[in-house]
Formats: C-alpha cells, sequence, structure tokens
C-alpha cells in the first residue's frame, strides 16, 4: 500500500496535472481585443500589431528604443519634500507612494536622461503614467528644470514625452506652483536659442496640458491621444450637449491646428532626427547609417535584452 501512495499514485498525478502557465504572456489589446504575445508586442514597441492601438510604454523602455544602441545616462533630479502637507484620503500619501514604486520600479513619475540619438546629442524626459496616473508633483517640476538646465549647460536640445492625469492632489497648491516653475524652466531653453519638442502621449490632461507640454516649438502626438484640460465626459456634463466624434483626440487636434504632426511610435524616432537637426542647423543624418536602438526589453522579465547595458547616473 505505500507503494502504491508514494509512488505510483504521485505518479499519475503528475502525468495528468495541468503544466504550470506563467502569467503575463499575452495581452489583450484594449481597441480591437486581439490576444498580443509579450515578446511579439515588445518588439513592436507596445503597439498592437492587429490595428495599431498604442499601449502604455514605460519612460525606460522608451529611452531604450529611442538612444543610439539604447545607452543612456540618468540626470540627477532634486529630492522635494516628502509628504509636505501630511496628505491622507484612504491612505497617507507616503503609502501610496511606496506601492507605486513597488509597481513601477520607478522612484517618481518622470524619468530624465542624455544621450545620443542619431548621433545627436539630447536630453529627454517621459512621464509614467503608470506612477500615480503620471501627476504632476514637485518631483515632476524638480525633473523639467533639472532636464531644461542640463540641456542648457550642455548645449542640447530638449525633447519632452508627456503623459499626465494633471496635477497631483496629494501635494495640493505645491503641485499646482510646478506649472508657472515648469513655464519658466521652459523659457530658460528659448533664451538660449535650444529647441524644444514635446511629444505628447495618452493621455495628457489637465494642468500638464495647461502648461509645459503644450509650448514646445514643435508639438508632436502619438494616434489617438487624448489631450485635453478638462475631459470630454466632464464636458458633456457642463454643457449637456454632445461632443464631435474623436473630440480632443490627437487627429481631431490636429486638424484644428494644435498640433503639428500625428506620429506613430515607430517612426518617431526618425522624426525626432529629421526635426532636431534641423532645428540645430546640423546637416541631414544619412539614416542608413544611424546606430540603431537597443533591442526592446523583455515584457516577462522588463530587462533589456540588449548586450549594452544601460548606463546610470
Amino acid at each position: 500500500m505505500n507503494w502504491i501512495t508514494n509512488y505510483v499514485r504521485p505518479r499519475i498525478n503528475s502525468l495528468f496535472s495541468r503544466r504550470e502557465v506563467p502569467e503575463n504572456l499575452w495581452t489583450k489589446c484594449p481597441e480591437c481585443g486581439t490576444m498580443l504575445f509579450h515578446r511579439e508586442l515588445a518588439e513592436n514597441l507596445q503597439v498592437c500589431t492587429n490595428c495599431g492601438h498604442h499601449l502604455a510604454i514605460s519612460p525606460r523602455d522608451r529611452f531604450a528604443a529611442l538612444f543610439d544602441n539604447g545607452i543612456f545616462k540618468e540626470v540627477t533630479v532634486p529630492e522635494p519634500i516628502a509628504d509636505p502637507l501630511q496628505f491622507r484620503d484612504q491612505k497617507k500619501y507616503p503609502e501610496r507612494m511606496r506601492a507605486a514604486q513597488k509597481s513601477t520600479g520607478e522612484k517618481e513619475a518622470m524619468l530624465v536622461a542624455e544621450g545620443e540619438m542619431g548621433r545627436t546629442p539630447i536630453v529627454a524626459a517621459a512621464q509614467d503614467f503608470s506612477f500615480m496616473g503620471g501627476s504632476m508633483g514637485m518631483y515632476v517640476g524638480n525633473a523639467i528644470i533639472a532636464a531644461a538646465e542640463r540641456a542648457v549647460q550642455t548645449r542640447r536640445p530638449l525633447v519632452l514625452f508627456s503623459a499626465a492625469g494633471g496635477a497631483r492632489m496629494q501635494e495640493g497648491i505645491l503641485s499646482l506652483m510646478q506649472m508657472p516653475r515648469t513655464t519658466v524652466a521652459v523659457e530658460m531653453l528659448k533664451e538660449a536659442g535650444l529647441p524644444y519638442v514635446v511629444v505628447l502621449t495618452h493621455p495628457t490632461t489637465g494642468g500638464v496640458t495647461a502648461s509645459y507640454a503644450m509650448l514646445g516649438d514643435v508639438q508632436i502626438a502619438e494616434p489617438n491621444a487624448l489631450i485635453c484640460f478638462a475631459g470630454p465626459r466632464v464636458i458633456e456634463q457642463t454643457i449637456r450637449e454632445k461632443l464631435p466624434e474623436g473630440f480632443q483626440r490627437a487627429e481631431y487636434l490636429l486638424e484644428h491646428g494644435m498640433l503639428d504632426r500625428v506620429t506613430p511610435r515607430g517612426d518617431l524616432r526618425e522624426e525626432l532626427i529629421v526635426i532636431l537637426r534641423m532645428m540645430m542647423n546640423q546637416p541631414p543624418a544619412v539614416m542608413g547609417d544611424l546606430p540603431a536602438p537597443a533591442t526592446p526589453p523583455s515584457a516577462a522579465t522588463g530587462e533589456p535584452a540588449s548586450p549594452e547595458p544601460q548606463a546610470r547616473g
């Protein structure tokens, strides 16, 4: 009986038991419903291969695809006062911060880096919508100022990728103060004669739209990105009227003169290289000779697949 219990039954169970399948191997496109394999989606820069819908992409993954060989150096951002208002709703503000840091692996909602894109030295800043909705707090304000100061110091253009739900309510008026602070940072670039290019991604709303996100020398957006101050649902409830189809989406804003271009993510690097070299009075780049971006990171591990390490500041 021991032989049957200890050997035969476990052997039978092992033959008929279901094999464990790792989670997060597939992602469902929210637009068309297609199930997308994680490696295929990562290789396509988080863009649906069936309908072209642009899913969210982290700043680190974006920079890996933007900079030559995926190599960049982080720019140091001054740390603001933690929890200045001792804010608490259902949770304390520090608890929400720790949860966001754990889920994203990032310190805050904006990453600033410098490197070369098509052999063109640039400074870049990108917001992370998965970090508390990419909300604009004191750290984001410090990050934009640090990016602008670094761009002026090194005589490089600044490229900013916006993605935010607006100001961070846990920091109250201190969050709203980042609107004039970041506007002054943009003026530093303009006084130095350096290009400031904004790429608006889905979604860019609230106080971010009302400040640095709409002050670029060139305004580019990703397809179907929601770009607004107040959202369409709020406007409909206020005016009690049905809004036009596609209202406040990138293509609608392009038609009405608020944007210069709507560019798919896969074409964005080459377009930025052309625009920045033109604005910096540099000769056109020979695209075939440009260093390639890094191989997109694996969606399963989140680690760069390229053998070239990312430099960290």
